[in-house]
Formats: C-alpha cells, structure tokens, sequence
C-alpha cells in the first residue's frame, strides 16, 4: 500500500487505512518525508514502525571569512573577491615536504 508517496508494509496485523495514515503523519512529523515505513506488531500490542530514508539532500556549509554560508548568491563582490583568493587546502599530508 502506499499514502502520500510512501510505501507502507505491515507485519502481523490488517490496519485500517485510517491508522496506516495516521503511522504515515506520526514519521513525516519526527523525521521528515521518508520512502517507506513498516509497521509491526510486537508483544502486547505494541506496533515498532521503521522507516527507511534514501538520498538525502546535502548542501555544502563553509565557513569563509567567518560566516557560515552554503552559497556564495547573496554575497557583494568584494566577499565573492575575498572567497575567490583565499588559499584552500585540500586536508593532505601537512608534515609532507619539511624535512
């Protein structure tokens, strides 16, 4: 079954649609959109639900003259000037080549 572009499987128990909706609302609210979700009965009643999350969406942060920033679209030229000549370094070796 799948609500809202998510697959759902159960294990052990038939929910009605409308719990399986409300199994769907309860994740989006904790984590976010997530692929899919399943939904087992366990001792006593109690329904485990995990979920699987794929492709998360990264955005690069740098820390550039202070500021913390993931793109450079709002900065003025002279910042963009001041990124653009900074030295970067690319995490080798530090000690390589002081002999």
């Amino acid at each position: 079954m799948e609500i809202d572009g998510i697959k759902i499987k159960t294990v052990g128990f038939e929910p009605s649609h409308a719990e399986l909706k409300e199994y769907v609302e309860f994740v989006k609210h904790k984590v976010g959109n997530v692929d899919s979700i399943t939904a087992t009965l366990v001792d006593d009643g109690w329904i485990d639900i995990n979920y699987t999350k794929h492709n998360p969406k990264f955005e690069r942060i740098r820390r550039i003259t202070g500021y913390l920033s993931g793109t450079l679209d709002t900065w003025n030229n002279a910042k963009k000037s001041e990124e653009r000549d900074r030295v970067k370094h690319t995490g080798g070796n530090q000690n390589e080549g002081l002999e």
